[in-house]
């Protein structure tokens, strides 16, 4: 059964620098959209509104987190592209030292 997350990041308090982030969002990497995918990783939106993200992925059943992060640490590609957005992105307050998206908990579904 496919799985459903969403997830929460910040940007930096600079909305040039928004708009930069957006344009790189519009033409991603190949090698990054074959690696969401070679992860398991079906559907993958994000939304901004002013400096808060907020991503919404679905998976299919296989799909780990801890799988999905071991290859990206073995891509030199994908660490270029991380490295690239880190210099866009801030964590949110409340996240541990290295955490960047962070799951958000589901508090109300209209369909339940």
């Amino acid at each position: 059964m496919a799985q459903r997350y969403c997830l929460a990041l910040d940007l930096r308090d600079d909305p040039t620098a928004w708009d930069e982030y957006d344009r790189y969002h519009l033409e991603v990497w190949p090698e990054i959209l074959a690696s969401i995918r070679e992860a398991g990783i079906e559907s993958m939106q994000i939304y901004r509104t002013g400096n808060r993200l907020f991503m919404i992925m679905e998976t299919a059943a296989s799909f780990s987190f801890a799988d999905k992060g071991a290859a990206d640490a073995a891509n030199p590609v994908v660490q270029k592209w991380e490295t690239l957005m880190s210099t866009f992105q801030q964590a949110l307050p409340w996240a541990k030292p290295g955490e960047k998206w962070l799951l958000m908990n589901k508090v109300f579904d209209l369909g339940k």
